[in-house]
């Protein structure tokens, strides 16, 4: 009934979707920094869309299983073997007791998920096993901490299901070129036409100070014609603009409040996209109307929700007959 972590990797995190309704008293969300991958390695088990998995950024992460179960591997290419034989990501496998999995390192893309049948089972802290390190919430044993060698992890016991793979239109390519979709925010008016110009066309390059909390980005830089604030709520893929003009993108374990100037928000498929980015990525911005966005934003959740109800009823149906 549990999986045992070998070696952890520079950083291996236990995940759901993250910790809503808690950002007044100051608490992050968390969650998998890229979704996407996230939703779809649960979809591969008719795993709800909140199950726990293990994320792991840059790989040198291996776990031997004690008990059968059916797995998924979604995000980066890391070079997975189960039992020393190569396996591909963005598909599921049935494990047997004894199995061994590991994932090497990331050669396209820097982040993959670890789902089990059914998700894993951890403790949970204001209504989320998400870990946020800074916040000191989540994890297996829900004091924030990342997920250390030896470390057991509870799953339920499942009979291997029919394996499954995601269809090579929805399997992203992981590049260091990226164009990301951004949605104006009501702060962009204290930026001069001249200032907005510069940002949409300009290259940025993603530098080495990147966590889960944001990225910084070098580059032109911009400036804003409004220099005091009231610090307020951040948004996901929120855009700040310090005083050196150089952009930052807050992501998933972001501070909760803030006082910089936002240009306007990256849209929640480009924070996946941005997850997945290494130093060095280069990045551009084009602007994104907020009905569209909304609109695709909904389409892509409906659609991980949808397969969990039709399987409901399906159920159903059969226990009434």
């Amino acid at each position: 009934m549990t999986l045992r972590i070998l070696t952890p990797g520079p950083l291996s995190l236990l995940q759901d979707l993250g910790r809503f309704g808690h950002q007044s008293i100051g608490v992050s969300t968390g969650g998998p920094m890229d979704e996407h991958a996230f939703l779809w390695a649960n979809r591969l088990l008719d795993n709800e869309r909140n199950a726990a998995q293990i994320e792991v950024t840059m790989g040198q992460f291996s776990c031997e299983f004690y008990t059968e179960t059916t797995i998924a591997i979604t995000g980066a290419d890391m070079g997975a073997t189960l039992n020393d034989q190569p396996i591909e990501a963005w598909q599921s496998y049935s494990i047997k007791q004894g199995d061994r999995l590991a994932l090497r390192g990331a050669r396209a893309g820097m982040r993959a998920y670890l789902a089990v049948k059914g998700g894993f089972k951890a403790p949970q802290s204001l209504d989320s096993c998400a870990t946020v390190i800074r916040d000191q919430l989540g994890g297996l044993h829900g004091a924030g901490e990342k997920l250390s060698a030896k470390d057991l992890l509870r799953y339920s016991v499942s009979k291997p299901i029919l394996t499954k793979r995601v269809p090579h239109h929805f399997i992203p390519a992981y590049s260091q070129s990226l164009i990301l979709e951004v949605i104006l925010g009501y702060q962009s008016e204290d930026f001069s036409p001249v200032e907005r110009e510069r940002f949409f066309s300009s290259t940025y390059t993603l530098t080495p100070q990147m966590d889960r909390m944001g990225c910084r980005l070098s580059g032109e830089a911009i400036e804003c014609q409004r220099k005091n604030l009231v610090s307020e709520g951040i948004a996901l893929g929120a855009i700040q603009i310090p005083a050196d003009g150089q952009p930052i993108i807050l992501l998933k374990d972001r501070q909760t409040i803030g006082g910089y100037p936002k240009i306007g928000c990256v849209t929640a498929k480009g924070v996946s996209q941005l997850a997945q980015c290494l130093p060095g990525a280069e990045i551009r911005f084009v602007e994104k109307d907020i009905y569209q966005a909304e609109a695709e934003r909904m389409v892509e959740q409906e659609f991980f929700r949808g397969y969990v109800g039709k399987r409901r009823c399906q159920t159903a149906r059969v226990s009434t007959n």
